[in-house]
Order: C-alpha cells, then sequence, then structure tokens
C-alpha cells in the first residue's frame, strides 16, 4: 500500500460525492430530439439574401410564395383554396419620396423644422401629393374613446381636419394602477393602430404619436426602419383614412410642448389623470411627400390535411412569412432578412405540416397550416383571412401560432402571451409538463405582444388561439448568459442583423415545435370546442358562433 493513501471509508463517499458534483456541472444538458431534419434549411433558405427581405409583393416576397407552395406540396398538404395553396390577398402599396421637413409653426418667429427618419416619420394610405399646411396640433393625451373604462380623451373637443398628437400606450401603464385599464399590461387601446383609427373616427387630418422606448417597448430605430420604405394596406377595406399619420420622436416633441409652454413630461403626466382634458398646442404642423399607389395580389399561402371525423372542423398552424424587405440607408442598400421573425415561425410550420402528413391515421379534425402576409405592415394577412376565412371561423377550434421562435436554446420554461385567458392553456400546461417545463406569463404585458402578432385577428373572432414560446431560463446555462440573449434579441429586432449568427441553437426550436405538435395533435382529436373564460371579453363572440355549428 503506498504512504499517505486514506482508507476510511467516510473518506471516499466524500470524495465520490465531490467528484460527482464536478461531472454533473460539466455534464452537457440532454439533447432534444430533432424534430425536422429539414428546419435548418428552411431557416437558412428563407432568410438568405436570395429572398430579398421577404417584403409583400416583391420579388423576394414571390420567390417565398413560390417556395411555400413547393414545400407544402412536397410535405403532402392538400391546397387550401380552390385547388390552390395561395389565397389573394388584395394590397395597396405605398412608396413615399420627396419627404419635406416636418414644419412646425406658432408665429414668425417660432418654428421648428424635425428631419424625415431622424426626427419623424410619416406615411399615407392616399395616393398623389400629400400635403398638410398649417393644420392645427392638438394634444389628445392617449388618444382613447373606451367606454368601458369611462374614458374619453376626445371630450369636449373638435379635431375635424386638425393633427392630433398622442401618446403611445394606455394610462394603465402609466400609473401602474391595476384598476384603472389592466395596469402596466397593455390594452388594444395601447396601440398604435388603434391610435390611427380612433383619430380618423374624430375627423382628424393627421395623427403623430410620440415615440418613447418603454411605453411603446421598442427604440427609436425599429420605429425608422418598420415606417419608411415601402408600405402596404388591404384595399378598399372601408375605413375612414387620415391624410397623414406617424410618428415624432421624444427629443422632437419635447421642442413642439415647450414653444407651448410645457414639457412632455407635464403633459404625460396630466395625460394619465382621468381629469385630462385635451387642447390646442396653439402651434400649426406642415409637411408634404409623394405618395405612390399600387394595387396587386399578395398572397396567403394554405394547405392542410383532412380530418377524419370532423373534417370541416379546423385547428390551425400559423405564422406569417414576411418581413420588411430591403431599403437603402447612406446610400447602402440593406437586407431585412428576417431570420428570428419570422423565418424560424415559417420553417415551423413547414415541418409541422410534414409531421401531420405523415401520421399513419389522421386526426379527427382538419389541421390547417397557414403562412400569411404582410403582418410586418398591420398583421394584414391574417386580417384579410379572418374576414374571408377559407374554413369557417366558427368552426375553427383553436390555433397556434409561431412567430419568432426561441433560437438560443432549450429552456426550463415556456413563455405564453395571454396565458390564463381560455381553455387551450389546459392543453398547453399538460404536454409543458410532460418536458419537465413550467408555464410564465409574458414577463412584459405591458409591450402589448398580445396585439402585435397574427393571433389576434383570429381572437376577435373569437377564436382562442395559443401564443408561446421557450421562455428565458436556458437548460445548462447561468443568467448572465440570458442577459446576453435578451441583449441580442433587442439589437436584432426589425434589424438588417436579424440574421443566423454564432448564439443560435436550434434544440430550442426543436422542443417548441414538439410541445406545439403535440398539443395541436391532442385538440385536433378531441370531440370539444376550446372555449374561453367566461371573464374575457372575447367569451360573448365565441359563445354567438356556437349558433352556427353543426355536426
Amino acid at each position: 500500500m503506498n504512504r499517505g493513501v486514506k482508507t476510511n471509508p467516510v473518506y471516499y463517499l466524500f470524495i465520490s460525492v465531490f467528484l460527482l458534483g464536478i461531472i454533473s456541472c460539466e455534464v452537457e444538458p440532454e439533447p432534444i430530439e430533432e424534430f425536422s431534419e429539414d428546419l435548418e434549411r428552411h431557416i437558412e433558405t428563407l432568410s438568405s439574401d436570395e429572398f430579398e427581405g421577404r417584403a409583400p409583393a416583391s420579388e423576394g416576397g414571390r420567390k417565398t410564395v413560390e417556395y411555400l407552395e413547393s414545400e407544402f406540396e412536397k410535405a403532402g398538404l392538400k391546397p387550401a383554396v380552390n385547388g390552390s395553396y395561395r389565397q389573394p390577398v388584395p394590397l395597396r402599396e405605398f412608396v413615399g419620396g420627396n419627404f419635406s421637413d416636418l414644419q412646425i409653426s406658432q408665429n414668425a418667429e417660432a418654428r421648428h423644422s424635425f428631419s424625415y427618419r431622424d426626427e419623424m416619420v410619416v406615411t399615407s394610405s392616399m395616393e398623389g401629393q400629400i400635403s398638410i399646411e398649417d393644420s392645427e396640433l392638438v394634444f389628445v393625451g392617449y388618444g382613447i374613446v373606451a367606454p368601458e373604462y369611462d374614458w374619453n380623451d376626445y371630450e369636449g373637443i373638435d379635431v375635424e381636419g386638425k393633427t392630433v398628437v398622442t401618446l403611445v400606450n394606455d394610462p394603465g401603464f402609466a400609473t401602474e394602477d391595476e384598476d384603472l385599464f389592466t395596469g402596466r399590461a397593455m390594452t388594444y387601446y395601447g396601440r398604435w393602430t388603434y391610435k390611427f383609427e380612433e383619430a380618423a373616427r374624430q375627423g382628424a387630418e393627421a395623427a403623430l404619436i410620440v415615440h418613447k422606448s418603454a411605453p411603446a417597448s421598442y427604440g427609436w430605430g425599429v420605429v425608422e426602419n418598420s415606417w419608411t420604405g415601402t408600405q402596404y394596406g388591404i384595399e378598399n377595406d372601408g375605413d375612414e383614412q387620415l391624410t397623414a399619420e406617424g410618428w415624432v420622436h421624444l427629443d422632437a416633441a419635447e421642442k413642439i410642448f415647450e414653444t407651448g409652454g410645457k414639457s412632455v413630461e407635464e403633459a404625460m403626466e396630466n395625460a394619465k389623470k382621468r381629469e385630462f382634458t385635451a387642447e390646442s398646442l396653439n402651434q400649426y404642423a406642415s409637411l408634404s411627400f409623394n405618395n405612390d399607389i399600387q394595387s396587386l395580389d399578395c398572397y396567403n399561402v394554405i394547405g392542410y390535411i383532412e380530418g377524419s371525423t370532423y373534417p370541416d372542423e379546423t385547428v390551425i398552424y400559423m405564422g406569417h412569412w414576411d418581413h420588411l424587405g430591403k431599403d437603402v440607408i447612406n446610400d447602402e442598400e440593406v437586407i431585412y432578412s428576417g431570420a428570428v421573425d419570422n423565418a424560424t415561425g415559417i420553417g415551423g410550420v413547414i415541418t409541422m405540416g410534414e409531421r401531420f402528413a405523415n401520421l399513419d391515421e389522421p386526426p379527427k379534425r382538419s389541421v390547417v397550416f397557414m403562412a400569411v402576409t404582410a403582418e410586418e405592415s398591420g398583421l394584414l394577412g391574417s386580417q384579410y383571412y379572418a374576414e374571408n376565412p377559407v374554413f369557417p371561423i366558427e368552426k375553427t377550434v383553436a390555433g397556434i401560432n409561431m412567430d419568432a421562435l426561441n433560437v438560443y436554446g432549450p429552456t426550463h420554461d415556456v413563455t405564453a402571451v395571454g396565458y390564463r385567458l381560455s381553455e387551450i392553456d389546459e392543453y398547453l400546461e399538460r404536454h409543458a409538463e410532460k418536458q419537465e417545463r413550467i408555464i410564465k406569463p409574458n414577463p412584459s404585458p405591458e409591450a402589448g405582444g398580445f396585439f402585435r402578432s397574427d393571433h389576434f385577428n383570429f381572437v376577435r373572432k373569437g377564436v382562442p388561439v395559443l401564443y408561446a414560446s421557450g421562455g428565458s431560463d436556458y437548460i445548462g446555462k447561468d443568467e448572465e448568459y440570458s442577459e446576453i440573449v435578451s441583449q441580442d434579441m433587442a439589437g436584432r429586432y426589425h434589424q438588417p442583423s436579424d440574421v443566423i449568427h454564432d448564439l443560435w441553437d436550434y434544440d430550442g426550436i426543436h422542443q417548441d415545435l414538439w410541445l406545439f405538435y403535440n398539443i395541436g395533435k391532442d385538440i385536433a382529436n378531441d370531440d370539444e370546442f376550446i372555449e374561453w373564460n367566461e371573464d374575457v371579453q372575447w367569451h360573448e363572440v365565441r359563445k354567438e358562433s356556437e349558433e352556427k355549428r353543426e355536426r
């Protein structure tokens, strides 16, 4: 026996435990079973320069639609639209040019000039020369008319033919009062889409939203990139239209309000009070630009497998295929590749369709696989489908929306936007538990994520839709990694840098696709319809559709 070797059994036990601890710290997490060997190919292809950022109705958009048709056919999906995979979506394409500065005047001695992109962005759905001349500025707080919350920012003021200035988000976010609207969780009244809709209903000529990063949930760079270049709308949607709508940078807004004798912060403070009263800023806005409009067809791409028992009842997997296309910035062409947003989701839709099509026995209900267009332009493709459904909305049992999937590795948790609003969460909880994962509600409800993706157009029609993805507790990683991921995501959102890069770990997507697959398969094989919780505003909409169902 060598000198110095211990023979005490307690010592051996201690050493064994110590070494086991070291080994366990170094062991890599169990690999996630691959959902599809083609997933990476789809994402890499769709986010490549060849597809030019997948703008609707662009050359890159045309290639995307053709690619989706080909892959749906290879997967074995049936075409859903009269023998075609394409549902035409009649779009109007707006291309602005020759933007003047935004001129704000009070009198001959008080004039501000704000430049396009750097300090303001503006667009229009009208054709020709767009001109706003000496339009009176009226500050309308959050620009909300919400009888159910006893709130009317337009009460007592006439904005006909004027330019309204409004704040982003809603008073609940500003006050963090859970009894005011829904507290920090944004309502639809906080979305920019609502602000412009309401301003148009009130007869305003134009509307400008004051940008602030926290209530908007994104920086000025996102506004600048999303609101410049080619824009889209649905042809002949019949809604009231503003002559111009857009955003002003917070620094520009401060100058405007200071000229009117108050600060932006003071205005924001007043706007969150119930006794707020809209008022003229005693200043006038002028701007002009050219707006060329084309009417064109873009397409939702839709395939399905037919159910064995209830073929007219459907479960939908959806994702948007479009992104921001390309643009010229500082005389250099840039491509917004949209790798995460949303080549990941579309890769998921294609591979999900393939897996369902290869089942030995089809589920009881039909399963629909839908790649919608023009999400980045205001959820237009899903809006058009919801208003012109290929499969009856009243027999649409539920949906699963895949928008910007987790590319940073598998997680112990799942983040669900709109958690605990409908019975679909019971399926989520059951299958997440099988993956040994926990469900966490959206950590930033104030960002309005529930209203910012395609599922919301189905929700408005009463259809419960799951919108979830991997959380932030990464398996085998520490908190520092989570912080790196958070910063990486924020820095790439709606930027040319949304490309495949070294941090990507496809196991995160595979993990989530298995979760979504098992949830959808369960729903497709059930007999009951999924309902909203009774205290949710879409519960009654869903109830009304019951009368149209027949078996």
